[in-house]
């Protein structure tokens, strides 16, 4: 499963990227394995959405949230 496919309010581990690069985009602003992602917020008809990542909100297009990996939790 991929961060993209979350849905409003729904938590996540990251487990790992599939795109090296993105990753290490992302990592410079939080999203590494082993953190804890929640979906804040989603734009409507395949807009970007938004994450919290430790004390921060990130706002990531689709393709971008289509490469990280993640174990759901339940809420």
């Amino acid at each position: 499963m991929t961060a993209k496919d979350l849905v409003l309010g729904q938590q996540a581990i990251v487990s790992s990227f599939s795109d090296a690069r993105l990753a290490m985009h992302l990592a410079e602003r939080g999203v590494v394995a082993g953190e804890r992602l929640c979906v804040e917020r989603i734009a409507p008809m395949g807009g970007p959405i938004a994450i919290r990542v430790s004390d921060h909100v990130l706002c990531l297009r689709i393709s971008e949230a289509s490469t990280i990996l993640v174990q759901t939790e339940s809420i």
